[in-house]
């Protein structure tokens, strides 16, 4: 068994491990009271950490698949690479760091926790985000914030079209530039409230907010509920 315990600490090589065995045993630590795991050999595998319910800290050594994280709650987590599509989706709790770029869908429909992206995340990042926060350092892509329900997306760059179309509540920042906004989504004035919580959330990341032209975006809630009178309004959005 290619596994090493140290104190409160412990070492788990993916070598030799089926994906199953791997979460097994990351729950099965996280039992005993193991604070900390470092996961070496990753190989980029799908769905690593997936269902963790109790505190412990993970680092993945390495770039992994799809899935990272998703539906745990009280985990720390820290990827030293990149990662596949829907990191943390679902995530209920704890934080996840990508030390590198994401693909689609980061921290889908996140209920709490913290998701950062060090880099670039792909397509819907924060898609149906329900109360969690999501923050990309880089640029995001097209359709980043679909049906966003609460909860806050922070991009230090450029997003790409149809931002936050049809979000229902929530806000986003964005400090780039913004090639579209989706339907009932708008661009509302920075409030000193607002500044504040980027300081917040960006100067553990050793990020000056102060450096970004941030835009706050948040849901127009002119498509709520329908009136025969918005027709139109209905028509072109939808």
């Amino acid at each position: 068994m290619n596994n090493q315990t140290i104190l409160h600490q412990a070492v788990l090589d993916c070598t030799d491990l089926t994906t199953r065995e791997l979460n097994q045993k990351l729950k099965a630590l996280a039992s005993e009271g193991i604070s900390s795991v470092k996961v070496i050999n990753p190989a980029g595998r799908h769905n690593l950490a997936v269902g963790i319910t109790q505190a412990i800290a993970i680092q993945f050594q390495g770039a992994v698949g799809y899935y990272c994280g998703g539906l745990s709650e009280k985990v720390d987590i820290e990827v030293f690479g990149g990662c596949g599509w829907s990191v943390g989706e679902n995530l209920m709790s704890g934080n996840i760091i990508i030390h590198g770029n994401a693909s689609a869908n980061a921290a889908a429909s996140a209920h709490g926790g913290k998701v950062c992206i060090l880099g670039n995340a792909g397509p819907r990042a924060g898609i149906s985000l329900k109360g969690g926060t999501l923050i990309v350092t880089g640029n995001a892509g097209y359709g980043s914030a679909f049906m966003m329900q609460q909860g806050c997306l922070i991009i230090c760059g450029n997003v790409g079209e149809n931002l936050a179309d049809s979000i229902y509540d929530g806000v986003i920042y964005v400090g780039g530039n913004i090639a579209s906004l989706g339907a009932d989504a708008q661009i509302e004035t920075m409030t000193p409230q607002d500044w504040q919580l980027l300081d917040e959330e960006l100067q553990p990341l050793a990020i000056n907010h102060e450096k970004y032209d941030f835009k706050k975006v948040v849901c127009a809630k002119e498509l709520y509920n329908f009136k025969a009178k918005d027709w139109s309004k209905w028509k072109d959005a939808y």
